[in-house]
């Protein structure tokens, strides 16, 4: 059939989609899985600790994020939006994070300090044979990073700004 048949319009193509397209939308998958587990676990399992709100807002954080993957049928994001605000909150929140301090003495003397939010990741620490030497020699040690407890970080903020663009489209989308 020609196109004057059709009544003059152009068909529109689909151009077929990338090789990589299907691993990556089963990546997205696990991680909206895993993530939504692990909020959710992480809410149950630290219902009476010591910090009940900011383990609330971690596992929401966690939960919400997963759904959101889970579910891209239900809500589109603007693509390079969306990566931009998960990129700078997850960096901008894991630095800010440092600002936290926590230092404590520990068991016939080790002195630790711990910098990060929520999950400390930047440490150092010392052992001797009296408290002040031990602060004195932790103060005056390297920080050791743990790389997990980052990772942890940076998807926690990466999912606080991913939840924030979500707000945004709804937002938007019940104005218009």
């Amino acid at each position: 059939m020609t196109d004057e048949a059709r009544g003059g319009e152009m068909t529109k193509l689909r151009s077929p989609e990338p090789w990589w397209a299907p691993a990556l939308r089963l990546l997205r998958w696990l991680l909206g899985a895993v993530s939504l587990v692990a909020g959710l676990t992480w809410l149950l399992i630290n219902l009476n600790g010591p910090s009940a709100v900011l383990d609330a807002a971690v596992g929401s954080v966690l939960a919400a994020g997963g759904l959101v993957l889970l579910m891209p049928h239900r809500i589109r994001l603007p693509r390079l939006a969306t990566a931009a605000t998960m990129t700078v909150t997850a960096l901008g929140g894991a630095a800010l994070g440092l600002t936290a301090l926590k230092a404590q003495v520990c068991c016939m003397y080790a002195y630790i300090v711990d910098r990060g939010w929520p999950f400390p990741w930047a440490e150092r620490g010392a052992v001797a044979d009296d408290a002040d030497t031990a602060q004195r020699l932790a103060l005056g040690a390297n920080w050791h990073v743990d790389l997990v407890s980052l990772a942890g970080n940076l998807l926690v903020f990466a999912y606080a700004g991913l939840i924030v663009v979500v707000i945004a489209v709804l937002i938007r989308r019940r104005r218009a």
